[in-house]
């Protein structure tokens, strides 16, 4: 696949001017009901969907099929990722005014890391073309554990990395606005919210880690890699907001995605076997994702939207006015206030 560099610089342009506007779009802080994260979230697939009609017509249909078999895979392994900042926003008791400016951090750090992994694995496999099977016994191990620990949710009051974030990090039990640091009495606290933007960030790496051998699976094109990464993780702020009311009725999601991380780990360990065209790769992932989701909806139905539940949650709170009063930012301007 030829990719003209002026190719990679309009991209990365494109994907800095849509962060700008979503950026812009909610400056101040408010809540995002279901309506606004639905039309974010359409949003966001149309563009998805319509770069992948420009590779498709540029490049070739091969070409456009690896996109959007990248592309479906990213989108599916993404919501597991919302429901994992569902739970760490539940536990901290994060104000919903206050979750939009995190996850923007959150997704910026992502796409960060993830240019940075999708950099070394294609390093790596031009060098070392039998690094592919690795990742497909990866992609096979992680398919397992996620069918065998299908139950489980994260556990954030004992994480490794919040134990080590408390015992670094002095922090206070009050939010001061969307401010993750502030200055009280001369000393610098960090806020609840930095703590939460500590735990998205390091999900972000580990579903990266997950993530992108599963893509490299479908193509080793990094251009097609990292669109399809990228155009998938710009929607996952509106698609948070749209589904992290609904982790309980995704109940046979994480199987699908288990069933899909098989399926490609397989046909990447065959890859010198058995060729399977991209086009039945891509309708075996969009069956095996649609079976799960219209089975998850068929028998969860009736049930309402409400936040998971998370056993020990800390009383976090919002700071009062006379606390705002006495605390001042460590960046920016000095008066504190709860937008």
């Amino acid at each position: 696949m030829d990719v003209d560099l002026w190719v990679w610089f309009a991209v990365v342009g494109a994907i800095i001017a849509l962060l700008a506007i979503d950026l812009f779009a909610h400056r101040k802080a408010h809540v995002i009901g279901v309506r606004e994260a639905a039309l974010w979230s359409v949003f966001y697939i149309v563009i998805g969907v319509t770069f992948g009609a420009i590779v498709w017509n540029v490049w070739g249909a091969e070409y456009g099929q690896q996109y959007y078999a990248g592309y479906i895979i990213e989108k599916s392994l993404s919501v597991d990722n919302v429901f994992v900042w569902a739970i760490i926003f539940t536990f901290f008791g994060v104000p919903r005014q206050y979750q939009h400016r995190v996850l923007f951090l959150g997704v910026l750090g992502a796409l960060v890391f993830r240019g940075i992994f999708i950099g070394l694995g294609a390093a790596l496999i031009s060098q070392f073309g039998w690094i592919l099977y690795i990742f497909a016994a990866f992609l096979i191990y992680t398919a397992i554990t996620m069918i065998v620990k299908r139950d489980d949710h994260i556990d954030v009051a004992n994480s490794k990395v919040m134990k080590w974030f408390q015992r670094v990090t002095p922090m206070t039990d009050a939010y001061y606005g969307q401010k993750f640091v502030i200055r009280r009495a001369g000393i610098v606290y960090a806020t609840p919210l930095l703590a939460v933007l500590v735990l998205v960030e390091v999900s972000d790496i580990i579903f990266a880690v997950d993530s992108i051998p599963a893509i490299f699976g479908v193509t080793q094109e990094a251009f097609i890699v990292f669109t399809a990464n990228a155009f998938a993780i710009l929607g996952l702020r509106a698609l948070y907001f749209l589904l992290a009311d609904l982790i309980h009725r995704f109940v046979y999601l994480k199987i699908g995605l288990a069933v899909v991380l098989l399926w490609v780990g397989a046909k990447l360990a065959l890859l010198e076997v058995l060729y399977i065209p991209t086009n039945v790769s891509l309708a075996v992932i969009a069956l095996i994702l649609t079976v799960a989701i219209v089975a998850s909806i068929v028998k969860t139905r009736g049930q309402g939207r409400h936040a998971p539940e998370v056993e020990e949650a800390p009383p976090f709170r919002e700071a009062t006015d006379e606390e705002l009063a006495e605390a001042e930012a460590v960046f920016g301007s000095k008066a504190l206030t709860r937008d």
